[in-house]
C-alpha cells in the first residue's frame, strides 16, 4: 500500500484528500499545512508520494518541491492546484514535480494520477 504525505494549508482540503485516498488503498502517513512542514515531514517519513498544494503561506509548494527534490531526487510529488495556475504548474514540473491535479477533482482522478506516479496498481 503506497504511503502519502498530504500538504495543503486548508484543513478541509487535507481531510478531503486523505478520505479519498484511504478509500482507495493508499495510506496517508502525514499531513502538513505549509512548505516548511512538508520538507521536514518528508525527511522524517519518506513517503512514496506527496500531494502538494501550490499556494500556501510561508514556503510555497514550488519552493517545497525544490527543497525536497534537491535532497531526494527520486521524490514523487503531485501538485494540487486551482484552475488558472498553469504557469505555476509548469514551474513546479520544471523543478521536479511529477504531475498535477486541478481542483475540483474527484477520487478517481487523484487515485489515477497517484497510481501513475507511483507505478502502483491494486490489481
Amino acid at each position: 500500500m503506497p504511503t502519502v504525505l498530504v500538504v495543503d494549508d486548508a484543513v478541509f482540503m487535507r481531510a478531503t484528500i486523505k478520505r479519498m485516498l484511504e478509500n482507495q488503498q493508499f495510506e496517508v502517513i502525514g499531513e502538513a499545512s505549509n512548505g516548511n512542514e512538508a520538507v521536514e515531514l518528508y525527511r522524517q517519513l519518506l513517503p512514496d508520494v506527496v500531494t502538494m498544494d501550490i499556494t500556501m503561506p510561508g514556503m510555497t509548494g514550488i519552493e517545497a518541491v525544490k527543497a525536497i527534490v534537491t535532497e531526494y531526487p527520486d521524490a514523487k510529488i503531485v501538485m494540487v492546484t486551482a484552475l488558472g495556475q498553469q504557469k505555476l504548474i509548469v514551474e513546479a514540473i520544471e523543478n521536479g514535480a511529477k504531475d498535477f491535479i486541478t481542483k475540483p477533482f474527484n477520487p478517481e482522478q487523484i487515485v489515477q494520477v497517484l497510481q501513475n506516479v507511483t507505478s502502483w496498481n491494486e490489481n
